[in-house]
């Protein structure tokens, strides 16, 4: 299922248009794993055309956990279009048609188990190349302006998508942050995850914060710099499953530059997970946003005002 691992295979699509964009049900490439959830043995991306046919540039776009955050980042879409950038917005698995209807979006990411985990994201990450794959055969598309877009928990599957696919020449990682430690145990998203591993533990016997850090996380951002080359040394040297899907393990890998966006008042992604990841990216530039997680979506322009001079800035 590793992400990396990803070969091109045919891109089997179901096209509908719809008044601003074109929406594709595609047929997903996980390595053979079929999904106990039916509904998500499909995928979903729409795209958003530049008006006057002009493309320069080509961008993936990521939303956040949950339904509500797919209208909110859609706004994106429809302004990076506007300007040039050809934009496909990546629905991720288990939101949209691709869940049941009794299911929160996104929910079987939030498990604490690593063995599942490891799966869902790089599901994710599999279904951002293979848009890549399709971006590629468009007309106008340039190999030099590939660009990717992640918001909060999507900004965690684009830090892994640049860290595994090296078409992707900039990437703007919003709001986000890595290092399941303070995620698991401080996020009020992951309160769930804390609850069974409370009760239930998990296959690694991990329970609680405390024997979290004693026997895998006492020092994880150090633990990458000194291990971490290749994608090959995360699920080779990783003292346990949940470094495979970690995005501070990908960020070391990211040469290309990143725009890395920050909320001073985020109470979501705990400020540690965000640091740690910011001190992995090794070819950066910061900005903070005077707000928090979610009302962060007062000052969207400009959010879309600095990835548009970041994505010009050739």
């Amino acid at each position: 299922m590793r992400a990396d691992k990803y070969t091109k295979t045919e891109f089997k699509y179901k096209l509908t248009k719809e008044e601003h964009y074109k929406e594709y049900e595609f047929v997903p490439d996980y390595a053979g794993y079929v999904d106990p959830i039916e509904e998500n043995r499909r995928s979903f991306v729409r795209c958003f055309e530049p008006p006057n046919g002009q493309v320069k540039g080509d961008l993936v776009l990521i939303h956040g956990i949950g339904e509500n955050n797919i209208p909110y980042i859609q706004w994106f879409a429809e302004q990076f279009s506007k300007r040039g950038i050809r934009t496909w917005y990546q629905l991720l698995p288990y939101h949209y048609k691709q869940k049941p209807e009794n299911m929160y979006g996104g929910e079987p990411f939030m498990s604490a188990n690593p063995d599942i985990c490891v799966k869902k994201f790089h599901m994710a990450i599999r279904d951002t190349r293979k848009i890549l794959d399709f971006a590629e055969e468009q007309k106008g598309f340039n190999g030099e302006n590939c660009y990717i877009f992640g918001f909060s928990f999507g900004g965690m599957i684009a830090t892994m998508a640049m860290g595994v696919d090296k078409r992707i020449k900039k990437g703007v990682l919003a709001i986000t942050g890595g290092n399941w430690r303070w995620i698991n145990f401080y996020s009020p998203y992951s309160d769930a995850v804390r609850q069974d591993l409370y009760k239930n533990s998990n296959p690694y016997g991990c329970k609680d914060e405390a024997d979290c850090m004693k026997r895998f996380r006492g020092d994880a951002v150090n633990w990458v710099r000194e291990n971490v080359k290749t994608v090959d040394d995360i699920f080779n040297k990783a003292p346990i499953g949940c470094y495979h899907y970690d995005p501070i393990c990908y960020a070391p890998l990211i040469d290309r530059p990143v725009l890395f966006l920050k909320a001073a008042f985020d109470k979501i992604m705990p400020k540690n997970a965000t640091e740690d990841l910011e001190a992995l990216l090794p070819n950066k530039t910061v900005k903070n946003i005077p707000t928090g997680h979610k009302s962060s979506i007062v000052l969207r322009r400009r959010i879309l005002k600095w990835s548009m001079q970041f994505f010009n800035n050739m």
